[in-house]
């Protein structure tokens, strides 16, 4: 039997670990004696983030059937058809949390999955709305393959290849690479805070720009009521630069989130309703697989009104 992590680290209990999914990595350290408790409890030490993007995924599993959702994602699918000709499209999508924001997105990249195109996905975090630009540094780690143990040299090289294609040059490797706090030149460009800074956010939308030269891309942008104000400052800049690429920008908030994006003729707003007791019987039915229950969850749950996916926190 392994003995209980070093003093540090965080140990969970089996029903922790069924609440967390697949967000973090986690060591198995098998049955312990704890205080308290006659017989041994099983206990997994947390040994960081997982590599699963969002907690969509890390939570759920994107077979959840997608029930009621059909003219929305219709929508989506139409503004696609747009995007890929060349006209830019831009949807905002509003809902409350649990309602299936996510759940919609998932469907789309399903729908298109056959399709030639890029996908960017981003996710804000509660925890990193001090944290400058956050989604895109998660994105590019991704992206780039950054493992853990990775040297700063090597994950320079592996941002190097993922990015040199479609740079305009070495002095926008540089401020990307500051952005991930690795080896720079950019310290020595002497320019000013501000200067650096849009210089830095012109590198993040040329590469989009050159992402969408290759091919279409769908761009989803989750959660951004949990959004750091230099990354709101970028998504301006793109909502604007948009309208003239091959790119459908889709983004994800709850309805409490203060924007000012609405009135352009590229963008639409699409505020996700509560599914009606027809819809969210159907699919508690194809969650359990009991017509009984389900309709008897169903009239429960009637005033809650469920949403899209019952189990979503989003």
């Amino acid at each position: 039997m392994q003995t209980l992590a070093e003093p540090g680290s965080l140990v969970i209990a089996e029903s922790t670990r069924r609440q967390v999914g697949a967000l973090f990595e986690i060591e198995d350290l098998g049955p312990q004696p704890l205080a308290g408790f006659a017989e041994p409890q099983r206990g997994w030490r947390v040994i960081g983030e997982s590599g699963v993007v969002s907690r969509f995924e890390a939570l759920r599993s994107e077979a959840t059937p997608l029930v009621g959702r059909e003219e929305e994602l219709d929508l989506l699918l139409r503004r696609w058809e747009q995007a890929k000709g060349g006209e830019g499209r831009v949807v905002l999508i509003s809902g409350e949390p649990g309602i299936g924001k996510s759940r919609l997105t998932a469907a789309l990249s399903q729908t298109i999955e056959n399709e030639p195109h890029t996908r960017l996905r981003y996710f804000c975090s509660p925890y990193h709305q001090d944290s400058p630009l956050y989604p895109f540094i998660v994105q590019f780690e991704r992206t780039a393959g950054f493992a853990r143990d990775d040297t700063a040299e090597a994950k320079l090289s592996k941002l190097r290849e993922l990015v040199a294609p479609g740079a305009r040059g070495d002095d926008e490797i540089e401020f990307l690479a500051e952005l991930m706090s690795l080896p720079s030149l950019a310290d020595d460009f002497h320019l000013s805070p501000q200067r650096k800074r849009e210089k830095l956010l012109e590198a993040l939308l040329h590469r989009l720009e050159a992402l969408a030269r290759s091919r279409p891309v769908l761009m989803v942008f989750e959660d951004a009521h949990w959004i750091d104000p230099t990354s709101r400052e970028l998504l301006d800049l793109t909502i604007d630069r948009i309208s003239r690429l091959p790119v459908l920008f889709v983004v994800t908030f709850r309805p409490d989130f203060q924007h000012a994006w609405s009135g352009q003729p590229h963008l639409t707003m699409l505020a996700l309703n509560r599914l009606g007791r027809r819809d969210g019987a159907a699919l508690v039915e194809r969650l359990v697989g009991n017509v009984g229950l389900a309709r008897g969850l169903s009239t429960r749950s009637s005033s809650a009104q469920m949403g899209c996916h019952c189990l979503s926190k989003n």
